[in-house]
């Protein structure tokens, strides 16, 4: 009886001994499968990071490509800003030398400064295929008027003439004045450096021969 007790507590030990094992076996399953899975999740994340980074990366080859091209537009727009400034620079330059008018006259040649309006403009174009010489006499003890012989555009309005001013009388007579008016007619410039009784002087008494001319 006694051998027989100790027979079956030792089965019931064995069985027992083998469910522990069986249970560390399960356990030791279930902690591999969740470290496989945390492996996986980490490689998973790791290639998410990857693909995050080769992303970033794109994007910030394309934001410096889009920079190096907004530079060089920039300076593209720069060089084309500069070349224009130069251009209209050099078209004033031009268009204020063109503006001078030399008159010629006992054999004193007078330097004068045009305005900038559709009848110097016409006048110019007229002085650049050649001189024009025009016969002037003496009106109203103010100025010396002679026509030109053909006629030019106006640009009329009340003008208070002083010595030196040039005029436009009418679209076809040239005037100098070397007093004082006051008259709707058309300015087209002014002589430099000359007073009214340097004026006087040098245009005389009586009827006068005047040269125009775009150079001395």
């Amino acid at each position: 009886m006694r051998v027989k007790m100790n027979k079956k507590v030792i089965t019931i030990l064995i069985i027992i001994i083998l469910i522990v094992l069986a249970g560390i076996g399960v356990y030791c399953v279930v902690r591999n499968n969740h470290k496989i899975d945390e492996a996986n999740e980490n490689n998973t994340n790791n290639d998410k990071n990857t693909n995050e980074i080769q992303s970033n990366s794109v994007i910030d080859e394309e934001t410096n490509n889009n920079i190096q091209q907004n530079e060089q537009n920039r300076n593209v727009g720069n060089i084309d800003s500069t070349n224009t400034n130069n251009s209209l620079k050099g078209n004033i330059t031009n268009r204020e030398e063109n503006m001078k008018l030399y008159i010629k006259v006992n054999n004193r040649t007078l330097t004068a400064t045009l305005v900038d309006n559709s009848s110097t403009r016409a006048l110019i174009e007229r002085l650049e295929s050649s001189d024009i010489t025009i016969s002037m006499s003496d009106y109203g003890n103010m100025e010396k008027v002679g026509g030109f012989g053909f006629s030019l555009p106006t640009n009329n309005e009340n003008i208070n003439t002083e010595a030196g001013d040039l005029i436009l009388y009418q679209g076809n007579s040239f005037v100098i004045y070397y007093d004082t008016n006051s008259w709707n007619f058309t300015r087209l410039g002014k002589l430099d450096n000359v007073n009214q009784r340097e004026l006087k002087d040098i245009l005389g008494n009586g009827n006068v021969n005047v040269t125009l001319s775009l150079s001395e």
